[in-house]
């Protein structure tokens, strides 16, 4: 909590200011659960908030769930569910935010070619096309700082995971400005805006499904309001998107 001092915040907890203080340098070996808990409370940490607090007290052997450099490959189950979204634009991706599997539909509203093994993320904040398509491109890419975050104390040994977030870093302000804010998301529904040379302004619901076999692969299905100008543009974009070069929508 802001402005709460650290003997504030033992107190509240159930803890000597001796035991926070080796907890706050890294000097307690182990961190029990309910430790983990009280501090959660202390703090009014929302759930995802907590998550990400014991994941970073998780220890070192627990938190190695998956193997941090196999390359990931696209769920047949999540490839069938694309297929069966693909009057809306969906995008396939894994933990680090490559891309395993997009739609045309997701390609032609962003204008990006989201090939797989792309980054998003770096698509979001190194390419400059990124700020212009996406309207409200700050509380988009605010979100997707607090995601890194959070995938990486999920996977702390992630060595490629810790150089994306160094690059992402070096190479855009905003990005270690958030980073340092240390706000944590976890795949949270959001407002999307995008501007289309065409369609003009569309505006979708960003939700994301975690995958039943891989949870580190997310299914993100751009929704829109039924009878919305956007969902009546839609359809064609999908036209649009399927035409032979050459022809028109």
């Amino acid at each position: 909590m802001p402005g709460l001092r650290k003997e504030e915040l033992a107190v509240l907890a159930g803890l000597s200011p001796d035991h926070y203080s080796r907890l706050e340098q890294g000097r307690q070996q182990t961190i029990t659960h309910d430790v983990v808990e009280a501090l959660s409370r202390a703090l009014q940490l929302d759930d995802v908030e907590a998550e990400h607090l014991r994941n970073l007290a998780a220890p070192t052997a627990r938190r190695r769930r998956t193997a941090p450099d196999l390359p990931a490959c696209a769920d047949a189950g999540m490839l069938r569910l694309m297929d069966a979204l693909d009057h809306v634009p969906t995008l396939l991706l894994g933990r680090r935010s490559e891309v395993l599997a997009s739609n045309r539909l997701l390609r032609e509203v962003l204008g990006w070619p989201a090939e797989p093994g792309a980054s998003f993320v770096r698509w979001l904040f190194l390419d400059p096309a990124a700020r212009q398509r996406i309207t409200n491109w700050s509380d988009f890419a605010t979100s997707a700082v607090g995601a890194l975050r959070y995938e990486f104390g999920r996977h702390p040994d992630d060595r490629h995971l810790a150089a994306l977030v160094q690059e992402l870093r070096h190479g855009d302000p905003d990005v270690e400005r958030w980073w340092n804010d240390q706000q944590v998301t976890f795949r949270t529904s959001l407002i999307k805006h995008v501007t289309h040379a065409v369609a003009g302004p569309l505006r979708f619901r960003i939700e994301s499904v975690i995958g039943p076999n891989d949870p580190d692969q997310r299914l993100v299905v751009y929704t829109v309001e039924p009878d919305s100008p956007t969902a009546r543009v839609l359809p064609l974009l999908a036209n649009w998107a399927t035409a032979p070069a050459g022809t028109s929508p």
